[in-house]
């Protein structure tokens, strides 16, 4: 008898169970997405040295616009002198069109030992993904833009007269997910000036080893067309890296 009550009592309970707590219940999509990360740095090129880096990136993602922020931080010292410093900041903003986007874009790098200690960059545009799908993601940019920058004193120029440029930035971003746990994403930019040109490769490995923790493997590499004395047209930073995702 009491074994009957029991499976009564449950038979009544489930229902309720099943109202408040659906089978098929998810949790609400968020518009806001971050991700922080620090760890070693391995620079060649303009500089060699071996220190720290930091970056992150913040996304708010609705149906019509798209809002993209990130924020790098290098710095290494030998001994008590610094030998790399260098801060840059990316902001762009999409708005989305039936098919693609249109979109606003500002880059800003201050470099205390680079080739050019200070470059801005800001372009405007049109983009569209070629492939979006659950595994591969592949979207291309193209538009007009204006560059500044201020390239470092050497010997020949001790005081260096800043640039101005007008330019088109074509860019590729690519992502593709390996394995459940594990995904490639390859930025490539081009800027096509009068003056100077520019291309970068930003490619980097993730593997995420616990919940919202991950593993990451970058290399970003930049050549610059034209450089001041003494410096090197290429300038390559390697990074190794934990990450955590904010969902």
């Amino acid at each position: 008898m009491k074994k009957a009550l029991s499976i009564c009592c449950l038979l009544a309970l489930s229902p309720s169970a099943w109202a408040l707590v659906p089978p098929d219940y998810q949790e609400p999509e968020n518009d806001f997405n971050a991700e922080i990360e620090a760890g070693l740095q391995l620079n060649s090129g303009n500089n060699e040295t071996k220190n720290f880096n930091g970056r992150t990136y913040l996304t708010y993602d609705t149906l019509k616009t798209k809002q993209e922020g990130t924020f790098k931080a290098y710095y290494a010292a030998d001994g008590t002198e610094a030998t790399a410093e260098k801060y840059e900041v990316y902001l762009q903003s999409n708005y989305k069109l039936e098919r693609g986007y249109v979109f606003g874009r500002g880059e800003f790098t201050w470099d205390e030992y680079g080739s050019y200690t200070e470059i801005y960059t800001i372009s405007s545009g049109y983009g569209f993904d070629l492939i979006n799908n659950n595994k591969t993601k592949l979207s291309l940019e193209l538009g007009p833009g204006y560059r500044y920058d201020l390239p470092t004193d050497s010997v020949a120029e001790p005081n260096p007269v800043s640039n101005e440029d007008i330019i088109v930035r074509s860019a590729a971003k690519y992502s593709i997910k390996l394995q459940e746990y594990t995904s490639l994403n390859a930025d490539v930019t081009a800027e096509t000036g009068r003056d100077n040109n520019t291309l970068t490769l930003d490619m980097n490995y993730r593997n995420t080893f616990i919940q919202d923790w991950a593993f990451k493997i970058g290399v970003n590499i930049k050549y610059t067309s034209d450089v001041p004395e003494d410096s090197q047209k290429t300038d390559t930073v390697t990074t190794f890296n934990l990450l955590y995702t904010f969902q």
